[in-house]
């Protein structure tokens, strides 16, 4: 057994969820455990992606908060058979429901980080969680900050996973249903679990920082080659139902470190019998899944195929494609698609590309003072979702998405600390992209695609004699985007007022 005293400063601003701004890299120090991560811009540091958890106990929270009307996933108790009927038809009161990676983050300063071997490692985790530091620690993680950041845009949201019945489930519910967040429970039967196994308890993930600012991440999921929650078997009711009601089912790759491949692509199945757009984020996970088992190259296949949104960085959609140009690797997820309607390429600090069949946009990113990256790419998701739902123009879905990265960036960490509607409206009514002229040409110029590209800009791009090119001021993108936030904005003042 290793000992080691461990002390609690302040609370960092952190939170382990991916960025767009941030590439990551396969650390071949630890090859035993493909779910170990690492950004390549810091050799010396690792990350542990947290696996996320499901509701054994079947939670639903059925709320009123402001604009969001109550969600209810079960027969009404008052009678209400007509209106049960209308909602079991597939009737979409949900926004956008968000499958699994649900956790709880807590941001530690330690004197140094985790050992790099397993056994050490795993003592060292234990120790921590031996005393659970105070919640000013605890922060939620994973796909809430994605629920959270739609939550803030005016989207009506559900969560499907699960939390323990301990301490920090319940801290995890809580913050959900504070920000009017739903919550949906993955298994039902209770009755056969030994709720007392560590395997049905909350996931956390330590993040801890040593004096020299390295980062590293723990979680009890990297000590197992199964999927965390691998006893979960079928969808249950209550989950079909969420699905069925939901517009959008927002899925990403670290599902895979949680749940079976079946269970995932049975969600998938499910969603598109019952009508629900499937948006799919492989992030750094896609890497090991195309080279996984079988089920697992199985189910990535089938996701890349059969989701109407993809959403990749420009280094994710070359690994899975081979093809370094983003424009043409979004043509080739496009190209095998079944269902793809959108393939977008998020460029980290240069801004993103929205790719259909018929079209191609761009938008550069939005100049802010960034203080800490982490769930960005969360938010943006969460804006596609909202210019997906509200059917806007591709080019006004990408600044919006951009706008509320560049929000989030802005603050510290992800959870409760994401994209503001105020913040939004803030960098929108500032309008500061970050052009990059000559490299938005080279890359125009060298795609052998013919179609017009819309291009986000203050002016027409300097130099450039490219007739494909059709530039779009922001002012106009602006003018259109601020009435639907503000609409929102006053909604939810006049229903915080009204409760």
């Amino acid at each position: 057994m290793h000992h080691l005293t461990i002390t609690l400063n302040s609370p960092l601003p952190h939170s382990p969820s991916p960025s767009p701004f941030h590439d990551y890299s396969f650390n071949p120090l630890f090859p035993h455990n493909p779910r170990l991560i690492f950004p390549s811009s810091s050799p010396l540091s690792f990350r542990v992606r947290p696996q996320s958890a499901f509701t054994c106990t079947g939670i639903h929270l059925s709320h009123s908060l402001p604009n969001h009307s109550p969600i209810s996933l079960g027969v009404p108790a008052n009678g209400d058979v007509q209106h049960w009927k209308l909602r079991s038809l597939g009737v979409k009161n949900i926004d956008v429901s968000t499958l699994g990676n649900l956790c709880v983050d807590i941001v530690l300063n330690v004197p140094k980080l985790p050992p790099r071997s397993p056994e050490p490692r795993k003592d060292y985790m234990d120790q921590l969680s031996a005393s659970p530091p105070d919640k000013q620690y605890w922060e939620a993680g994973g796909n809430c900050n994605m629920a959270i950041a739609a939550a803030r845009l005016g989207l009506r949201c559900a969560t499907i996973g699960h939390v323990g019945n301990e301490i920090y489930g319940k801290f995890l519910q809580n913050v959900l249903h504070d920000e009017g967040i739903s919550m949906v429970g993955m298994c039902k039967n209770i009755d056969v679990i030994d709720s007392s196994s560590t395997s049905y308890e909350t996931l956390l993930c330590w993040v801890l920082v040593d004096p020299l600012q390295r980062h590293g991440f723990c979680s009890r999921a990297d000590f197992s080659d199964e999927p965390a929650f691998s006893w979960m078997g079928n969808l249950s009711g209550e989950v079909k139902m969420a699905i069925k009601q939901s517009k959008v089912l927002f899925c990403n790759g670290y599902g895979f470190d949680e749940l079976t491949p079946k269970l995932i692509v049975s969600a998938l199945d499910y969603a598109v019998e019952v009508g629900t757009s499937v948006f799919f984020d492989p992030g750094p996970r896609g890497k090991s899944l195309s080279s996984g088992t079988l089920e697992e190259r199985e189910a990535l296949h089938q996701f890349l195929m059969m989701s109407d949104v993809l959403l990749l960085t420009s280094d994710e959609a070359e690994s899975l494609t081979g093809i370094g140009d983003p424009l043409l690797a979004g043509k080739e997820l496009l190209r095998k698609g079944i269902r793809t309607k959108w393939v977008i390429v998020k460029m980290g600090s240069r801004g993103s590309i929205l790719i259909t069949m018929s079209s191609i946009s761009c938008a550069p990113a939005f100049k802010v003072d960034i203080i800490d990256t982490v769930g960005c790419g969360d938010s943006f998701v969460a804006a596609v979702a909202f210019g997906f739902i509200h059917k806007l123009s591709l080019l006004n879905t990408l600044t919006i998405a951009n706008a509320v990265g560049a929000a989030t960036a802005m603050g510290c960490g992800a959870g409760r600390n994401v994209a503001t509607m105020e913040k939004v409206i803030e960098i929108l009514k500032a309008s500061n992209v970050n052009v990059d002229d000559e490299y938005w040409n080279d890359l125009i110029v060298n795609s052998s695609d013919a179609q017009e590209i819309a291009f986000l800009s203050k002016a027409a791009i300097n130099g450039s004699d490219n007739h494909r090119l059709k530039p779009i001021p922001i002012e106009k993108v602006v003018s259109e985007l601020l009435p639907k936030l503000e609409s929102a904005k006053s909604s939810q003042l006049e229903g915080k007022v009204a409760s």
